[in-house]
């Protein structure tokens, strides 16, 4: 866990650098525990090949970090509802007796994400204390002032919904979480950012890995070009850049110029385990080769499949 000053410590737990695709997040303060989208999920299907076991095993234990965390948090937030943010079906009881903090559920959603949060509430029934939605307001726990964007597109465009930004201040300290903004390629995605001028921001990068496909390569040259925009004026003293980025094996080679900015400025730029001191492990990016390296046989195959069928990103 980090100390970032004598207040706020902030816990990565589960991110695609890590193995998983997830951006599982639990912030300290003298105030109140914060879990920022508990889950985490796989890609189901990565070069025509389903999750190799490898990445079933690294799954399980991080699912027993969420919970071991989710159980000492006070707040719990979700910024959206696609299940590698959130799980509607299992580890229900983590939200027992937690203030809820959730994106709104009927506005500003696409019907996807509709019918997701619809289910999710109703799986919810009593256990949270409270649910607020959150979308543009303020939440104050002591001294610690819990802040969200408005809903700012899930990417490029709003096809996959929106999603929430988060800011933790404890008066002394700001950390931001962007959720999925795919590496920030509008200019709504950096309103909120560079308003609050956080120490430490947490962002989901470009989706590189499908470059060419569902993410154009002006798509990333405008993402590059924000990120940059967001060093000039914020300088955080830290970048912490992952999720849909470290599905890329090059993922570093695509933001060279983020990197280089960021040694101007003064702002270390790097993933969350590198951040967290951890070896950077790319399981799903690197998947092929997992298969050729460790081949898996039918039956077993089958017996992992069944258990990560309730943890796979749709």
């Amino acid at each position: 866990m980090f100390k970032n000053n004598t207040y706020m410590k902030i816990k990565f737990i589960s991110f695609d650098s890590m193995g998983t695709r997830s951006m599982a997040t639990f912030v300290e303060t003298n105030d109140v525990n914060i879990f920022i989208d508990p889950g985490a999920a796989l890609g189901p299907f990565r070069y025509g090949l389903p999750p190799h076991p490898l990445e079933i095993e690294k799954l399980k234990q991080d699912w027993e970090n969420i919970v071991h965390y989710a159980n000492n948090s006070d707040v719990m937030i979700i910024t959206h509802y696609h299940y590698d943010h959130h799980n509607p079906k299992i580890y229900l009881d983590i939200y027992n007796g937690k203030d809820l903090l959730i994106k709104h559920p009927s506005q500003k959603i696409n019907r996807s994400q509709f019918i997701r949060a619809s289910f999710f509430i109703k799986q919810l029934g009593t256990r949270p204390k409270s649910i607020n939605y959150a979308d543009g307001k303020e939440f104050v726990y002591g001294k610690t002032l819990i802040r969200f964007s408005q809903p700012v597109a899930h990417g490029v465009n709003d096809k996959l919904g929106y999603v929430i930004e988060v800011l933790v201040d404890d008066g002394d300290y700001k950390f931001l979480f962007t959720s999925d903004i795919e590496g920030a390629p509008l200019l709504s995605h950096i309103t909120f950012i560079i308003e609050t001028r956080p120490n430490i921001i947490v962002m989901d990068g470009p989706m590189t890995y499908m470059l060419g496909n569902k993410f154009a390569e002006h798509d990333l040259i405008s993402s590059i070009n924000n990120i940059i925009q967001i060093l000039d004026k914020v300088k955080p003293e830290a970048l912490i850049i992952d999720h849909h980025l470290l599905r890329d094996l090059q993922w570093n080679n695509r933001i060279q110029k983020v990197i280089d900015k960021g040694n101007n400025v003064g702002t270390r730029v790097l993933s969350a385990a590198e951040y967290s001191g951890q070896k950077i492990n790319l399981l799903e990016a690197q998947r092929k080769e997992l298969y050729k390296l460790k081949p898996v046989a039918t039956e077993s195959l089958k017996r992992f499949t069944v258990f990560s069928e309730n943890f796979v990103e749709e």
